[in-house]
């Protein structure tokens, strides 16, 4: 039991991954797609505020501010009683609220499946494809430098 549970652990941490680094618009088009139903009570936000951000130097060092960062948060329950959270950089509350259903319909056996193909699984393959087209960007302005050396010495 013990290890079925520390897998839909790290499935859960990968597919609400997927939500926070997904724009609002594709999530919005992708559960329309799906046909996911919204209705969920809300029990906390959508709220927007600053979380502060923590940096170490060299990775060992002693921990400092670095800065703040706009946080939004959305918690939901859901009729069948799945609870749902999400934090998201940005302002985007909409998209914290659809996450935030996301993830407790995803924690329900009924609608998991329908979770993962309708929605996860088209927003990572958006996120692949976005990544992969900066990637290639980034690399049509590689440049090349070389030493040409002279025949003195």
């Amino acid at each position: 039991m013990r290890g079925q549970e520390a897998r839909d652990q790290v499935e859960r941490k990968a597919a609400m991954a997927t939500l926070a680094q997904s724009s609002g618009d594709d999530i919005v088009r992708f559960w329309n797609e799906a046909g996911l139903p919204s209705d969920a009570e809300l029990l906390r936000g959508p709220e927007t505020g600053l979380v502060t951000l923590r940096g170490r130097i060299g990775g060992g060092g002693a921990p400092f501010n670095v800065g703040e960062a706009t946080v939004t948060r959305a918690t939901v329950r859901l009729p069948s009683g799945q609870v749902g959270h999400c934090y998201a950089l940005g302002r985007d509350k909409q998209k914290a609220k659809l996450a935030a259903i996301a993830d407790a319909l995803w924690q329900d056996p009924g609608h998991r499946a329908k979770v993962e193909t309708g929605l996860i699984a088209p927003l990572r393959s958006a996120l692949t494809a976005t990544h992969e087209k900066r990637r290639a960007e980034t690399a049509a302005t590689k440049v090349d430098f070389f030493t040409m050396v002279r025949g003195e010495d």
